[in-house]
């Protein structure tokens, strides 16, 4: 007969970014870490839900800063809204950097490749089709 092996659970850390400001979110995911936790998922928010919580850092900002004091901390953020609050170009940049940053990127840290990089905001380069001398 075959034993039945006990659950186990996976606990995870979330960092509320609406209510802590990004050096305690810095500070909250170095300990996490230290306590055995590997995984931590932090907020995107533009402005908080309610005003009482007063917070709203540059999530990928907080990310990089995360990298840098962390070791094993494996860190994600949650929804993010680009096109409507913030350009995708800008979000894929900064989520690249912050990946990087991290010990264990994984694919969306590997660098663009060159002929992609000048770019990222339209299909194609733009041209210079300026007119000369003024208006």
């Amino acid at each position: 007969m075959a034993r039945a092996r006990a659950a186990t659970a996976e606990l995870d850390y979330k960092l509320s970014s609406e209510e802590c400001p990004p050096s305690s979110l810095v500070r909250n995911a170095r300990r996490a870490e230290e306590v055995g936790f590997t995984f931590a998922l932090i907020s995107d928010h533009c402005h908080p839900w309610i005003d009482r919580q007063g917070q709203s850092p540059f999530v990928r900002a907080v990310l990089g800063a995360v990298a840098m004091t962390t070791d094993r901390l494996h860190v994600a953020a949650g929804v993010t809204c680009p096109i409507i609050r913030i350009h995708p170009a800008i979000v894929a940049q900064a989520a690249a950097t912050a990946a990087a940053m991290m010990q264990d990127a994984g694919p969306s840290g590997r660098p663009l490749p060159r002929g992609q990089r000048a770019h990222l905001h339209a299909a194609r380069p733009p041209t210079a089709d300026l007119p000369r001398g003024g208006r």
